[in-house]
């Protein structure tokens, strides 16, 4: 896994050691368990009949900020993230929505 990380282009390897220190499940838990996990799963937010935004919050700090400052790195280099940036940005999409996105698929 560690091994993966390094692979794309535009990541320390201070960050790699970050991230696997601070979320050492990486490789062991689902996609959408290790999401929560870094604080980059969406929560419902409903009561009643209230469907309100199901808004990113809680999880762990710190990987949540290294992963977003790390995505948008290699979205610069990486042809498929960076298509997928684009895309979103077509689409009209909010930049702390892109930037969630991409922290994601690099999960």
């Amino acid at each position: 896994l560690d091994r993966a990380f390094r692979s794309l282009k535009g990541i320390a390897s201070r960050s790699v050691a970050r991230l696997m220190a601070e979320l050492p499940e990486i490789g062991i838990l689902s996609n959408k368990a290790i999401a929560k996990l870094a604080g980059l799963a969406p929560i419902a937010n409903d009561s009643g009949k209230r469907s309100g935004r199901r808004p990113v919050r809680g999880g762990r700090a710190g990987p949540r900020g290294v992963l977003f400052l790390v995505a948008r790195i290699v979205a610069k280099y990486d042809p498929h993230l960076a298509a997928f940036q684009h895309r979103l940005q077509a689409a009209g999409k909010e930049k702390m929505v892109i930037r969630i996105a991409l922290a994601r698929k690099l999960l």
